[in-house]
């Protein structure tokens, strides 16, 4: 099934920016786990500082580029198929990591480990964060115009 450059670029969008959204609510979610069971402890504060400050050069260095090669790879297919909005082994990197983001969060939670949730929020704001933070690379290449 062909589907235009621009289908693809908001399939590759939504993607994205469902990513950084669940990543961001699942993050938060731990962070009030782990203040709740400790909260005296400072460390979940620590972790919304750092978890976004980690997040926003992960956006810059990392996944900006990621985002900008991902468009040009879609701008230069010639007849653009549905699923092609990612490289294929993408789709199968990103099931692993939402298996094991998922498995890491289970774990926390139900181990009702302190640290351990703190640790995995930190991961899950800081990755959401950088998807959220590069998704601008969408509007500035004027992703859903084409």
């Amino acid at each position: 099934m062909t589907a235009s450059i621009r289908t693809l670029n908001i399939f590759a969008a939504f993607v994205w920016y469902i990513g950084g959204i669940v990543l961001l609510i699942k993050g938060t979610g731990l962070l009030v786990e782990a203040y709740s069971l400790k909260p005296e402890q400072y460390w979940p504060w620590l972790a919304v500082a750092v978890g976004p400050a980690i997040g926003i050069i992960k956006g810059k260095f990392i996944f900006r580029k990621s985002c900008l090669k991902n468009l040009a790879r879609i701008n230069a297919i010639n007849q653009p198929k549905i699923w092609q909005f990612f490289k294929p082994w993408f789709f199968a990197v990103l099931a692993i990591m939402i298996v094991f983001g998922a498995a890491m969060a289970r774990l926390a939670h139900t181990q009702h480990s302190y640290y351990f949730l703190i640790a995995v929020s930190i991961v899950d704001i800081d990755i959401g964060i950088a998807l959220l933070w590069s998704s601008y690379i969408f509007w500035k290449q004027k992703a859903f115009v084409k």
